[in-house]
């Protein structure tokens, strides 16, 4: 046998050797939770940072004026629109019949079509979202219903959850988890205002 013919029968044989060795796998420990998979060490940890990326901050925390513009007030963090603040002294007649929509400098008051809405506090008070069980919170995120309750009226915009609701069921959970840890603020959000041409 020539040695050109042996070599490339020995690296056909390696070759070979090599297509048959089992492809290393990796296998999800049984006991290792989602959030630890997605390098959290919490599920509250997971939580929070669901929270951060889904931008809830930005309608249910009251600002404060920073060098880099309207901040979350840490002291106030997802309480909803204040009970004392008014509403904006705007035409809601031109706004809503024009189709437009305008908000309060904290964000968390939207005038609109639908008259005004505002954010809810999602603190772990009881005014907020204290006495919610998950049921509660899955049903808000997923049917669009105040406080979760199942003949509760609808949620008004800008609460994007038509959106929210293709998270997960491990990400709402661990949404909700998060939530349960916010320090509790006592504030009674107002009701929500029908549009003016309702009420004239």
């Amino acid at each position: 046998m020539h040695a050109s013919s042996l070599l490339f029968s020995i690296a056909a044989l390696v070759v070979a050797g090599c297509q048959m060795q089992p492809k290393e796998t990796v296998v999800e420990s049984p006991t290792k939770e989602k959030y630890e998979l997605l390098g959290y060490e919490s599920k509250v940890a997971w939580g929070e940072h669901l929270v951060t990326i889904g931008v809830c901050d930005d309608c249910h925390s009251p600002k404060i004026m920073t060098e880099n513009g309207p901040e979350p007030d840490p002291s106030l963090r997802l309480s909803g629109h204040p009970a004392s603040m008014e509403p904006a002294n705007l035409d809601r007649k031109v706004i809503e019949q024009n189709g437009y929509g305008a908000c309060n400098p904290h964000l968390t008051s939207w005038i609109g079509p639908w008259g005004i809405s505002y954010a809810a506090n999602l603190t772990s008070d009881p005014t907020g979202i204290g006495n919610w069980t998950e049921e509660n919170f899955f049903r808000a995120i997923r049917e669009g219903k105040f406080k979760g309750l199942e003949n509760g009226r609808m949620l008004l915009p800008p609460m994007p959850w038509p959106n929210y609701r293709y998270m997960t069921d491990d990400e709402l959970s661990a949404i909700f988890a998060f939530l349960k840890t916010v320090p509790p603020v006592k504030n009674v959000v107002p009701n929500p205002q029908p549009p003016v041409s309702a009420v004239m």
